[in-house]
């Protein structure tokens, strides 16, 4: 659905870029998220707000769209594998905010392109 379009291709692209953000940061003490924990939590919410405003999708749409997600998940721990378990700090939670509202775009772009 979406891993295989040349969006998704141009998001990773974009998170490859700013890979900096990831690389020798320091956290705050008192932070207790995960890089991957964040990740997790923004891209279940996109994905939660994709479904509840695409209420006829069926079950197997919904069961892809899942699927994909666990893709991306997949995608995202191989890119950024030395980090994930690392403190999240604010400028990275930021872009991952970002990084998971461009894939919830890309999510709403293809559902728009399906067949009525």
């Amino acid at each position: 659905m979406v891993t295989d379009t040349e969006g998704y291709i141009h998001i990773i692209e974009y998170l490859t870029e700013h890979l900096s953000l990831f690389e020798n940061s320091i956290a705050p003490d008192k932070t207790t998220d995960t890089v991957m924990a964040v990740i997790e939590i923004e891209l279940s919410e996109q994905i939660i707000s994709v479904c509840s405003q695409n209420e006829a999708l069926t079950f197997n749409q919904r069961n892809a769209i899942i699927r994909e997600v666990d893709a991306i998940v997949y995608d995202l721990e191989e890119i950024l594998s030395g980090v994930v378990n690392n403190p999240v700090t604010e400028q990275q939670n930021i872009f991952i905010k970002e990084f998971a509202t461009l894939i919830k775009n890309l999510f709403d772009s293809e559902l728009n392109n399906l067949p009525a």
